[in-house]
């Protein structure tokens, strides 16, 4: 999350901007946005009856896909105002580096810390949801990410629960 946006400004030699502050609130959401459908997955699969470690890997391996895919849209989608050193780049840059930075550091996070954590936290006594229907592998989440260029970075994301 932010460990990964600060050590991209730090590796890259980017002071800290109001620019990379905006990317770093970008960042918060994206992170909280996979963190909750991540431990909303594996509370269904519990809800299902998994134990707290089979729903935590089930739901890591089945997650994988759709958060891989939202961090790799926008990585590669920000990843040339990351590079750029044109004219005009210097306001765009330092939000770049932040998100492209923070989203592989949270996908690393996600992915392995968070179900990890949870299997640490997570009782048996825990209220869950009430199991809805069947998962299919296919459910998940897909974000669409447009970056418009310059003179300022803009972002539209349009995030679907299931596809």
């Amino acid at each position: 999350m932010s460990v990964g946006g600060l050590l991209a400004l730090l590796i890259t030699g980017t002071n800290f901007s109001v620019s990379s502050g905006v990317g770093f609130l970008a960042l918060f959401g994206v992170s909280v946005q996979t963190g909750v459908i991540m431990l909303e997955y594996i509370n269904q699969l519990r809800a299902r009856r998994y134990s707290i470690e089979d729903a935590a890997v089930e739901g890591a391996v089945l997650r994988l896909r759709p958060i891989m895919m939202t961090m790799l849209v926008a990585t590669l989608g920000l990843l040339p105002a990351a590079l750029s050193h044109a004219i005009g780049s210097d306001s765009q840059r330092p939000f770049a580096i932040v998100i492209v930075g923070g989203l592989i550091a949270d996908l690393v996070m996600s992915i392995f810390l968070l179900p990890t954590l949870y299997v640490w936290m997570a009782g048996e006594r825990d209220v869950l949801p009430a199991a809805d229907g069947q998962f299919e592998e296919g459910d998940g989440m897909a974000t669409l990410i447009v970056a418009f260029g310059p003179p300022a970075p803009t972002i539209l994301a349009v995030t679907f629960d299931r596809w």
